[in-house]
């Protein structure tokens, strides 16, 4: 078998953390199982579907790194939809109902207050001709709804959750087609999963009841249904779900300067048995992606985590994943010296401005200003070489007989105006003989 997988957001929005998540997870099982990983747009939605949102998930999805294999629209495929209908029609597998969005809202508060199930009563299949005709007379037009077989009881074995069993008698009969004639997800989706060859479909576990519900009508549709996964959803930091969640996309991401990488390696592995690591390459995490890992636990999304992971993730970065990212002057041999300092790509800047200045330094006490006195004379006396700081350290430590803290801080403090940072052994050839006499003889005034 050739695995195929779906990615099938609707595009009335941004993508969020949880979409994301299932995004990348669909694509990890198909590359790791040389398969095809499609995107699929759920337009159908033509009031709500925006090309703005179609062209910021395309981004996204690049951004990340997850690039479709192949891309499919709904809003192309109505034809296809109206004919499979057609079919269900003809085999009395849908039927039309003429309840409005308050009479059924009614029906359901009935059945609350009763302590029964809110499921849908099958009141539409008793209409009389005489009945449809009043409705019509009203103006009434119906929306279709999709018969389940109550005879037959709902079982696959899922490959996260296990065996699942459904008494299709305990669900609603889906509505399928609105009055206004547009379509809701549920059959559209079963229609497109068929045609284009799916064979495993990878979800939140807020749909296990919309897949018993589909695997009834893939069967009614003649076809075997796609094997299915339905991972835990996610959860905040506070252990419930959060809707926070649902704003965090890519946009924020970015505005926290989060790298790709450190989004990827995240949410590749919470929620699983493995350990969440710094991972740059997204090989290692598609050779060790494997269902049977994924627990039954809510997956916990901790902020401090991600910021921690990324700082990882930023440390472990080559030059030449970062380049167009960097000062024009700032080469190879810069970014290893201001690499481990940086919390994220934000920090760059400044660590650049310590190298080209302007610094500013801090209060420097007068015992210390006659010492950066001397410093910058020895520093005179010396070429510029990559062992400078190491020469000048050694001159002055036999010069003043200082070491330790008050021989390193106040040179430190002098050439970048900081009391931390890089290895000043790293750090000084990067400034520069002629600028680091300038800083000592400003700081030794």
């Amino acid at each position: 078998m050739t695995i195929k997988t779906r990615f099938a957001p609707s595009p009335t929005g941004h993508l969020h953390v949880g979409n994301i998540r299932t995004a990348l997870h669909n694509w990890m099982f198909a590359k790791k199982e040389g398969g095809t990983f499609l995107l699929r747009l759920d337009d159908t939605d033509a009031e709500r579907s925006r090309e703005e949102y179609v062209e910021a998930i395309r981004t996204d999805l690049a951004w990340l790194g997850l690039t479709p294999d192949e891309e499919q629209r709904q809003s192309a495929r109505f034809d296809r939809y109206e004919e499979h209908l057609a079919k269900l029609k003809a085999d009395g597998r849908v039927y039309p109902a003429y309840e409005t969005a308050q009479e059924l809202d009614l029906k359901r508060k009935i059945q609350l207050g009763r302590g029964k199930p809110p499921i849908y009563d099958r009141a539409a299949l008793d209409l009389t001709p005489e009945q449809i005709s009043a409705f019509e007379a009203e103006g009434r037009k119906p929306h279709w709804r999709f018969k389940l077989d109550h005879g037959t009881p709902i079982t696959w074995s899922d490959r996260i959750r296990g065996d699942q069993h459904f008494d299709p008698a305990l669900l609603s009969d889906p509505v399928i087609l609105r009055e206004d004639g547009s379509w809701l997800y549920m059959l559209p989706s079963a229609i497109d999963d068929i045609d284009m060859g799916i064979t495993h479909v990878v979800r939140g576990e807020d749909h296990v009841a919309n897949t018993a519900v589909q695997i009834q009508m893939f069967i009614a549709l003649g076809a075997v249904p796609p094997e299915f996964a339905h991972e835990a959803l996610l959860v905040g930091t506070e252990g419930k779900l959060s809707k926070r969640l649902g704003s965090l996309g890519v946009n924020s991401f970015r505005e926290r300067n989060i790298e790709p990488q450190a989004i990827v390696a995240l949410l590749a592995r919470i929620g699983t048995s493995d350990p969440v690591e710094p991972i740059v390459d997204a090989e290692p995490l598609i050779a060790s992606f494997d269902f049977a890992r994924f627990g039954r636990a809510p997956a916990r999304f901790d902020d401090e985590e991600l910021a921690q992971l990324n700082q990882k993730i930023v440390h472990l970065l080559d030059y030449e994943d970062v380049q167009n990212r960097l000062p024009e002057a700032m080469d190879a041999a810069a970014w290893e010296v201001i690499r481990p300092n940086l919390h994220d790509m934000a920090d760059v800047d400044q660590w650049w401005q310590v190298v080209t200045g302007p610094i500013s330094a801090p209060e420097i006490p007068t015992e210390d200003r006659d010492f950066l006195s001397i410093a910058h004379d020895k520093l005179g006396e010396l070429e510029a070489s990559d062992d400078l700081w190491k020469e000048l350290t050694g001159a002055l430590k036999e010069a003043t007989g200082r070491k330790g803290k008050p021989l390193f801080m106040p040179l430190r403090q002098a050439l970048t105006g900081l009391d931390h940072g890089p290895d000043m052994n790293a750090l000084l050839p990067l400034i520069g003989r002629e600028v680091a006499l300038a800083r000592l003889a400003k700081a030794s005034v």
